[in-house]
């Protein structure tokens, strides 16, 4: 019994489709197979199969926040 299929119509970035189909390919994927493994996942999980936020640091912060826990454990480091 073949499977009954819809259509699924979305605007997207042409840069960032590129992007994608890009990734995709090089994990032997189409756009379709990607877009139907998000969703499945997303029905499967009862959410957004990945975290969403805005307040992730980024590397530049990162290396910020690594110096100054190593500062903050160095016991040669002169503390006001």
């Amino acid at each position: 019994m073949a499977t009954k299929t819809t259509n699924l119509n979305l605007r997207i970035d042409p840069i960032l489709k590129e992007q994608a189909e890009k990734l995709f390919d090089e994990l032997g994927l189409s756009t379709a197979t990607a877009c139907n493994i998000f969703i499945k996942q997303a029905v499967r999980q009862g959410r957004i199969p990945f975290e969403i936020a805005t307040n992730i640091p980024n590397e530049t912060t990162n290396a910020a926040m690594r110096e100054s826990e190593k500062i903050a454990r160095d016991p040669n480091i002169k503390r006001i």
